[in-house]
């Protein structure tokens, strides 16, 4: 048995996770920051999840919350940093009100909420969840903040891989595709000055037809996830559906053809000279 800690349980991933967790007989810390929005959930399973207030923009919220989840269950052994929301907008169609909440609620709460958690996980050792997004694995016009946003989350994972492979702690990043959550309606914010400049590259279509029509199958996701946290040989990255992978595969070629293109050049010159 296997006791998480979770984020942004409300909607979407966090809350199919808990579920899930919950109904296969694991112990749950369900978090949200209206902890109102998940009461219900946790009815059928009194004793093996709690419910918290967890803002996780706010530090002592986390603190807070990891407290109580040590108060309950004597700790746990899974943190899912899940919670989070996109931004969809060209770069200079963006403002400071719209992109930095977005960086507070997807970068620096995850920060947050990973400090207030490590001092129990090197404890014990256990696993770190990240969600990322396949936006976290290459940019694209429209979504640059949001890439922005997963692109940090893949970089702080990297680095506590590193880290916390001492203390027996693993980092998991989830790399979804398009799955049928509500991830495109109420957890996507578009920029509010639309800009005709960049309408080739408006991720507005996209969400509107998309919306509630993804290819993927959440629940299967869920499934995978569970799987590679039970593994002993979890990867760092897990990309989930075939877009995921695909969005991966035209990285890694992209990546490789800009370095064969230029290798002779970077190599050959002498920078250590004037």
């Amino acid at each position: 048995m296997k006791t998480w800690l979770i984020t942004g349980c409300s909607s979407g991933f966090g809350q199919r996770l808990a579920l899930a967790a919950a109904q296969r007989g694991d112990r749950v810390i369900a978090t949200a920051r209206n902890v109102k929005t998940i009461e219900e959930m946790a009815e059928p399973f009194r004793g093996r999840m709690i419910t918290l207030p967890l803002d996780v923009t706010d530090a002592a919220a986390a603190k807070a919350a990891v407290a109580r989840a040590v108060e309950t269950f004597g700790g746990f052994d899974v943190l899912v940093n899940n919670a989070g929301y996109g931004l969809f907008g060209a770069i200079e169609e963006g403002t400071p009100e719209e992109y930095r909440p977005m960086f507070e609620v997807n970068v620096f709460g995850l920060i947050e909420t990973t400090r207030a958690a490590l001092p129990v996980l090197r404890r014990s050792g256990g696993t770190i969840v990240n969600m990322s997004s396949g936006a976290g694995i290459a940019g694209g016009g429209g979504g640059g903040y949001y890439n922005a946003a997963k692109f940090a989350v893949e970089g702080i994972s990297e680095a506590l891989a590193g880290e916390l492979e001492p203390f027996g702690i693993r980092v998991l990043i989830v790399e979804p595709g398009p799955f049928r959550t509500d991830f495109l309606g109420r957890s996507i914010t578009m920029a509010a000055n639309e800009m005709p400049e960049y309408a080739a590259s408006s991720r507005k279509p996209y969400r509107e037809t998309n919306n509630g029509n993804q290819a993927g199958d959440p629940d299967k996701a869920i499934a995978v996830i569970l799987q590679a946290v039970d593994a002993d040989d979890a990867p760092l990255h897990l990309p989930l559906g075939p877009i995921a992978h695909a969005i991966a595969e035209r990285k890694l070629a992209a990546f490789r053809s800009d370095i064969d293109a230029w290798r002779d050049i970077t190599i050959a010159t002498d920078f250590d000279q004037p």
